[in-house]
């Protein structure tokens, strides 16, 4: 069953969607979202299972696709840029393979098209047994995450999905669904031969192990018009390279001017 996506909207002109990592959010790409929406109508969607979009047990990349299709028809965009990190990242290739008419552009931010190890099940399970109930500021759980999350920055990255208001504190992740799919997640669909060969760019970070040259000739295989640039950076690339990465992003999207929208579905 597909999945009511929340979204924060900029700017004014031709689609772009954006879709964050894992644990992550519409507002982390807030930055990029408002440079690009000086020339675009930006769409920064929550995914599944993350900040303020319905929660399901499903997790599979095709259902997230198909989340995010009926989302930008649903606002009447039938043609449309995408830009995805990480896990968004696979979401992002998913709808361009399934649906390449969709996708005028295809932008995928340090992923392939592979299958990872499924590591951050120990963040969802060190996040799953905080006891909420014992936490009444932020420093709490971030001292009960450090011995399995020992990087700092990490655990404020995590922390940013733990809110905390008068209802008390509780994690706007659906952690058990993320435990429960977590193998699904780290893995990349077969999707029986499909391939787009539309315009796509595969931004990489220099210092990450997620897209090294050993994958090209895979995202070639799959993205036969794929461009790949890597930036001294690591996972975080729009982040540690934001001048840089926007410039890349710029320039593709403006290398042609996205097709005329087709009538919402």
């Amino acid at each position: 069953m597909s999945v009511s996506l929340a979204a924060t909207e900029y700017g004014a002109g031709r689609p772009v969607a954006i879709l964050h990592g894992l644990f992550g959010a519409a507002r982390n790409w807030t930055a990029v979202a408002r440079r690009l929406a000086a020339d675009y109508r930006v769409i920064a969607f929550d995914l599944r299972n993350h900040g303020a979009s319905g929660w399901a047990d499903e997790m599979d990349y095709r259902a997230m696709a198909e989340d995010v299709r009926l989302a930008m028809c649903g606002r009447g965009h039938r043609a449309y840029a995408l830009i995805g990190h990480s896990m968004g990242g696979k979401v992002a290739m998913v709808a361009a393979l399934q649906d390449p008419a969709a996708v005028e552009k295809l932008i995928v931010v340090d992923v392939a098209p592979v299958r990872y190890d499924a590591r951050y099940r120990s963040y969802v399970r060190a996040m799953l047994a905080v006891d909420l109930a014992t936490v009444a500021r932020r420093g709490d759980a971030d001292a009960a995450l450090a011995s399995v999350v020992a990087d700092p920055a990490e655990r404020a990255f995590l922390l940013q999905n733990l809110m905390m208001d008068a209802a008390g504190p509780r994690w706007q992740l659906n952690l058990a669904a993320l435990d429960a799919t977590m193998p699904t997640i780290a893995d990349f669909p077969a999707l029986g031969g499909a391939r787009y060969d539309g315009p796509a760019l595969f931004i990489a970070g220099r210092r990450s192990p997620y897209l090294p040259p050993a994958h090209d000739r895979l995202v070639r295989t799959l993205f036969p018009g794929a461009t790949i640039a890597r930036l001294d950076a690591g996972h975080l690339v729009h982040v540690e390279r934001a001048e840089e990465f926007l410039s890349l992003t710029q320039r593709f999207l403006r290398a042609g001017e996205l097709a005329p929208p087709r009538d919402a579905d």
